[in-house]
């Protein structure tokens, strides 16, 4: 049955595809990670070198250069398969079919170099690459959440610790938490991207003996090889020394990077998604959103769960490059490749759906002011008795008679609330009786939940000044565009 429903179904239907790329990531950086880029810039890692290495003397030609140039994209990804299967080697494989598209150059494609030449070089050219993807990605979610945080920021609400009522914060203060760490997140990115260097021409163990051969002992010759091709490549630095491969801790810590903005954005979305369930706080939610098919009334808060969802994976990716640095053995072994291949894109394509999933939340968070200052309501009683006390000393009375009366009614008070499911009447419980009669036309005051945020709105303004909009400032050109998903 099974095989003859997959005769009838397009063949590409018929196997895995990975919901990275097929549903989630953008084009632009599931192309980053595709067959085409990183074969391409083999290829250009091929020409460049010859190029250096004709620059510096050796008898390469303009012929063999330009036929390079010309054959770049012209990758017969049927050939390379076969050379694969036969050759059981993809660099050689590739080799080979750039040599039967290249005929005058095939004597020197690959001159010296060894398979981490290519390989190697173009993961770090990618990760560059992704990065340039993701960063302006988070700085527009960073932007459109300072956003919100502004328009919010004096909007009391309830804080909560423990999971419990606390003293009252504001709607933008608490934007500011979730702002933070992603500020953090793009400080981090910023610092990953810049510290990656190119691996360079440095052959088979790392002690560059294959091209010392070739420049018959120049070792001039040899650092300007490996530093024209640095240039060639876009990077300022290389590693200085390596094994076969750079140190496999590098991946480590480009993924830590990425796994942290994983932390945070799971903080971010789990935090919205027990706001949607008090009913303060909303995700957009469309005109034609079903959220339970069984359920209609239902507002499910989807594109957070997602988030949750995705970030728990990124977070967990970090482990593959810290296990394999840990077990690589001298210069190097072949471990890491399987291992590498997965976890490196997936890393970079889940960070990818995570920022423009988090921008359409950022973009449509909906507050309900109302709903808000109910729970406000039934809270705010308990946290203003404190200053109802000081009122009434203020006006005369003894401290601690003030508190033995205010305990007798805030357990009057408390037991409607928990044993009859009433509302928190503390207030008119105050308002009746006779021995507060001195503080009852301060009591609406006494009350207003704007004297009890502290400095939240102030510390909004301060930290988007100081912190934000410098760190924004770079991206500024980026801001407008708009890759928000209709999800």
């Amino acid at each position: 049955m099974a095989a003859a429903e997959s005769m009838m179904a397009d063949p590409e239907l018929c196997k895995y595809r990975s919901p990275l790329t097929s549903r989630y990531a953008s084009e632009e950086m599931a192309y980053v990670f595709s067959d085409m880029k990183k074969f391409t810039t083999w290829r250009k890692l091929w020409l460049w070198l010859a190029k250096a290495q004709k620059t510096l003397g050796l008898d390469i030609t303009d012929e063999q250069i330009q036929e390079m140039e010309s054959n770049l994209t012209n990758i017969d990804f049927d050939q390379a398969a076969i050379e694969e299967k036969r050759r059981r080697h993809d660099v050689m494989a590739h080799v080979h079919t750039f040599a039967i598209c290249c005929p005058e150059a095939a004597p020197i494609i690959h001159l010296g170099a060894t398979s981490c030449y290519v390989g190697d070089n173009t993961d770090l050219i990618v990760m560059r690459d992704a990065f340039d993807i993701i960063m302006p990605k988070l700085a527009r979610c960073i932007q459109r959440l300072s956003l919100f945080a502004e328009q919010y920021r004096s909007q009391p609400c309830l804080g909560f610790t423990h999971y419990q009522p606390a003293q009252l914060t504001t709607v933008g203060k608490r934007a500011c938490l979730w702002l933070q760490d992603l500020c953090m997140d793009l400080r981090n990115m910023d610092r990953g991207r810049n510290e990656l260097r190119f691996r360079g021409v440095k052959g088979t163990t790392g002690t560059q003996a294959s091209f010392l051969e070739l420049f018959e002992g120049n070792h001039d010759k040899v650092e300007l090889l490996d530093r024209m091709v640095m240039e060639l490549a876009g990077f300022k630095k290389t590693y200085l020394v390596t094994g076969q491969t750079y140190s496999r801790k590098v991946d480590y810590e480009v993924l830590q990077v990425l796994s942290g903005l994983g932390a945070s954005v799971h903080k971010i979305c789990t935090d919205i998604r027990l706001l949607a369930n008090m009913k303060e706080v909303e995700e957009p939610f469309e005109k034609d959103q079903i959220g339970s098919s069984a359920m209609p009334y239902k507002r499910n808060p989807m594109r957070s769960e997602r988030c949750c969802s995705l970030a728990r994976h990124l977070m967990c990716l970090c482990m593959d490059p810290l296990q394999t640095a840990a077990v690589q053995w001298f210069e190097r072994t072949l471990d890491d490749s399987a291992n590498r291949r997965i976890c490196l894109p997936e890393a970079f394509l889940t960070a990818d759906i995570l920022l423009s999933t988090l921008q359409n939340i950022c973009e449509g968070l909906v507050v309900y002011p109302k709903v808000i200052e109910r729970h406000i309501k039934q809270e705010l009683p308990f946290m203003a008795t404190e200053n109802i006390i000081m009122a009434m000393v203020k006006a005369g009375a003894n401290r601690q008679e003030c508190h033995e009366q205010i305990r007798v009614l805030s357990h009057q008070a408390g037991a409607v609330v928990k044993q009859e499911g009433g509302d928190n009447d503390l207030i008119q419980r105050i308002r009746s009786t006779p021995y507060f009669s001195p503080v009852h036309n301060q009591l609406d005051h006494l009350l207003d939940p704007k004297t009890f945020v502290g400095r939240a709105p102030e510390q909004v303004d301060k930290f988007l000044e100081e912190e934000v909009k410098p760190l924004l400032k770079p991206f500024s050109h980026q801001m407008s565009e708009i890759s928000s998903l209709e999800l």
